[in-house]
């Protein structure tokens, strides 16, 4: 072959291969700004999904909220309409095009008020023995030893830390409090379900639960506080007075420190959850029922 032509055949190889890599490079950019292109639609669609679901949720909380707010009765109790909030969560998939929400609200009066645990430097004794008394149900698989070990733990992170707790997640710092014990499991209950840090330290024996009610006396056997549980819940019996739980076969020789119960409550635990498209979202937060009025305020919130 000529030099000429040996050259025009190395050039137009070049050319080729440069051609041919243009054409590469441009293909995977065609194809990163396509994929770029769509991950941002996807992106941007579960960003909105995302603000829909938190919205969802929201609406949820507001919604058991407003439930609590408007309830009238002269005392607060299990029968109330913001303790039926199954019907408010089924109603909630018609509200929304492709979600729903599911509402549940506690009383924080029916709990173990951990703020009062103590008077000053020393137990108060009364909660102090409530307090044993729960953690010394078989539930738990304590026992009264360890039982007593822990409240007496609590009592010390209490004095270390000079003020009272301002959640009860304060607890897991607690010596022998584990994260099973506060929390739970599959098989055993868990101790947050059971104790508060908010109102004035009486406990609304109309909506406490029944491992609580186990605890205001020594005398209360589980039975007799399915039977408590039974009473207040029928419709027609007078819950108005601390000392209804006499009207309960077997409780004639009971008695609870009526300077510990209560039948009214100021603060509760609303949890909603808003579902969509297989996504959660968790709202939680307590709030604060206003007397006398059809309002409320919000204590705390928080987004999971």
């Amino acid at each position: 072959m000529k030099p000429a032509m040996k050259n025009l055949s190395d050039n137009r190889g070049i050319a080729l291969i440069t051609v041919l890599l243009i054409i590469t490079i441009l293909i995977a950019v065609a194809i990163e700004l396509n994929r770029s292109s769509r991950a941002e639609i996807y992106d941007a669609a579960n960003i909105s999904d995302g603000i829909i679901l938190t919205y969802i949720a929201k609406s949820g909380f507001y919604a058991g909220a407003t439930l609590l707010a408007n309830s009238s009765n002269v005392y607060i109790s299990l029968r109330d309409d913001w303790a039926k909030t199954e019907l408010l969560s089924a109603k909630s998939s018609s509200l929304f095009e492709d979600g729903v929400f599911i509402v549940k609200i506690e009383d924080e009066a029916g709990k173990i008020p951990l703020n009062k645990l103590l008077n000053g430097n020393e137990f108060n004794p009364d909660i102090r023995d409530i307090f044993i008394r729960l953690l010394s149900q078989p539930e738990f698989g304590l026992g009264a030893g360890s039982a007593t070990v822990i409240v007496d733990a609590i009592r010390e992170y209490i004095l270390l830390k000079t003020t009272p707790p301002d959640c009860i997640e304060e607890l897991l710092m607690v010596k022998g409090i584990t994260k099973e014990l506060f929390a739970g499991t599959k098989e055993k209950p868990g101790l947050a379900q059971y104790v508060t840090v908010y109102g004035d330290g009486l406990i609304n024996i109309n909506t406490a639960p029944k491992m609580v009610l186990r605890s205001l006396s020594s005398n209360i056997s589980p039975e007799m506080a399915d039977r408590m549980d039974e009473y207040r819940k029928k419709d027609g019996n007078d819950l108005s007075n601390v000392s209804w739980y006499r009207q309960v076969s077997g409780f004639s020789n009971v008695t609870i420190n009526a300077g510990l119960i209560t039948v009214n409550s100021s603060y509760f635990k609303v949890a909603a959850t808003g579902m969509m498209k297989n996504m959660t979202q968790n709202v939680n937060g307590v709030i604060k029922k206003i007397a006398g009025s059809k309002s409320f305020q919000i204590i705390t919130w928080r987004l999971e």
